[in-house]
């Protein structure tokens, strides 16, 4: 039996004494693979530079700067009260007018013709009511002789009851006439100063639109608009200068701020009364306006830092391994270029100014541009 198997059992010998072998070959590979993989493994990327600043030992007490305009403390927008093209602009930005003048006129020829109507329709209703009285009184003097019927007098007081009717209704309309052809003249309502003019002659005006803006007292304001009224103290004094000459200054108390934002820039529009402002703060020239900070407003860092950190915003603080962490902070306010830290934030904590939307939480930072 065993001599049967010899011719298949050497063949098989042979392939396997092959296998064996080519095994010390095929490891060889394997290594060298191996081997070349772990050479091409990247290296860790390099610390990334950073500009940052270091966190003062004590919150500064920031002052925002505005810009605003000085107006009147008392202010009153002039409009016609009809439509209407205007022909005529009697003053511009400046004057100085008084109460009862003449600012500017509407075309009246229309109403001039509608007074003419109704001027025409009270004499004839006041001659029509004439004849109705004569005729009551002729039918009073005939009703005791029986010469007319009880209803020719009812009839006749009737008629009279009419005339009188018509006569007061034709007097109201000739008032109203009146009225509207005197409202094609725009007129001063007190003495005062014009700041602003909006519109001029052959303009076609609405109802209400603004033509003029009259100052009516000597007092001065200064407007501005602010991103967050609550910044401002209701007690605070703040100070305010001529843009053009800023030794020009004077002390400001707040007046009002507008009750809602601005549809278009979203800002709120306050308003300063100012104490014994300087002559040169003319009307309408510019002043900028410091806004003292509430003394919590915090550490002040450039806006260009800020993060977030969940839902919250964040600051990305260099630790002692010079690895950049977010950290969770509370904003205290806001400023042109600034944000106010008012928590989160210790005596000299490192934190990076720039670029902060590439870094990640943990990566290595070589602190490069001190920031002052």
């Amino acid at each position: 039996m065993s001599e049967q198997f010899i011719p298949y059992a050497r063949p098989l010998a042979h392939r396997l004494l092959h296998a064996v072998r080519g095994l010390p070959l095929l490891l060889l590979l394997a290594l060298a693979a191996t081997g070349c993989g772990e050479k091409k493994t990247d290296k860790p990327a390099p610390p990334r530079p950073v500009r940052y600043l270091v966190v003062a030992n004590s919150a500064a007490n920031p002052q925002t700067v505005r810009t605003g305009e000085i107006r009147a403390h008392d202010e009153t927008t002039l409009a016609f009260r009809l439509d209407g093209r205007m022909i005529s602009r009697e003053v511009d930005i400046g004057a100085r007018v008084h109460a009862g003048q003449v600012l500017a006129s509407l075309e009246s020829e229309t109403g001039k013709n509608q007074l003419a109507s109704a001027r025409a329709d009270v004499e004839s209703a006041r001659a029509a009511e004439q004849v109705a009285a004569l005729n009551l009184k002729r039918m009073q003097a005939l009703m005791p002789s029986g010469a007319i019927a009880r209803t020719q007098l009812d009839s006749a007081r009737a008629d009279w009851q009419s005339a009188v009717a018509k006569l007061k209704s034709s007097t109201a309309a000739l008032r109203n006439a009146e009225q509207n052809l005197s409202w094609t003249q725009l007129v001063a309502p007190a003495d005062g100063i014009i700041t602003r003019v909006n519109a001029s002659a052959g303009q076609v005006v609405s109802a209400g639109q603004a033509v003029f803006t009259l100052a009516t007292s000597e007092a001065r304001d200064v407007v501005f608009a602010v991103a967050d009224p609550r910044q401002l103290a209701s007690n605070a004094t703040f100070t305010v200068a001529l843009l053009a000459d800023p030794s020009v200054k004077a002390s400001g108390s707040l007046r009002d701020i507008s009750p809602q934002a601005d549809p278009q820039t979203r800002t709120w529009q306050v308003r300063l009364a100012l104490a014994n402002s300087p002559a040169a703060m003319a009307l309408g020239a510019s002043a900028t306006i410091a806004l003292p900070e509430s003394a919590s407003a915090g550490f002040a860092v450039p806006a260009s830092a800020l993060s977030r950190l969940g839902q919250h915003p964040a600051l990305f603080v260099i630790d002692e391994k010079n690895r950049a962490q977010p950290r969770a902070v509370t904003l205290g306010g806001y400023s042109a270029s600034s944000v106010f830290i008012r928590s989160g934030l210790r005596p000299g904590d490192r934190v990076i100014t720039a670029g902060v939307s590439k870094l990640r939480a943990g990566e290595q930072v070589i602190a490069g541009e001190l920031q002052p």
